[in-house]
């Protein structure tokens, strides 16, 4: 009897060349030393931003990014009680069992690259519907409005 011993189907598929530049974006950024770290902390990250983000930057978000990277955001239903990007690193870092500093080095790792598919104005426009603290893991300062 011949077993398949790399697991599941759906891993040995191969993934689409964009999918593939952005784990490679993900993987130098990041410093990770495989693909398939990259490819863990796309999925982290991108699954929780799916919980956080909705609307009309949800969408257009979805459709800048490789295939493989909306279906991970899209899958999520959005949280009904949005965090602040604090509370959303503790969140990822809690679901992987990770130290917060690992989970917020992911997070600027991702979206690094979230940034580049993204453009700027979309960005901008993300951050606007997102409570406070996600500006600095976008790579962005957090401007307060003065009192």
């Amino acid at each position: 009897m011949i077993t398949d011993v790399h697991g599941p189907l759906e891993h040995q598929q191969p993934y689409s060349t964009a999918y593939e530049q952005m784990l490679e974006k993900v993987r130098y950024e990041g410093a990770y030393p495989t693909r398939e770290k990259a490819d863990e902390a796309v999925r982290l990250v991108l699954a929780g931003l799916g919980r956080q983000l909705t609307g009309d930057e949800r969408v257009d978000l979805a459709a800048r990014l490789p295939l493989e990277a909306a279906r991970v955001l899209t899958a999520q239903i959005p949280d009904t009680q949005p965090l602040t990007g604090w509370a959303f690193v503790k969140d990822l870092a809690t679901r992987r069992g990770a130290s917060m500093a690992t989970t917020r080095w992911d997070t600027g790792s991702v979206f690094s690259a979230v940034v580049a598919y993204a453009g700027p104005d979309l960005i901008t426009r993300i951050l606007h519907q997102l409570p406070s603290g996600y500006a600095l893991l976008f790579g962005r300062a957090e401007l307060n409005p003065a009192a």
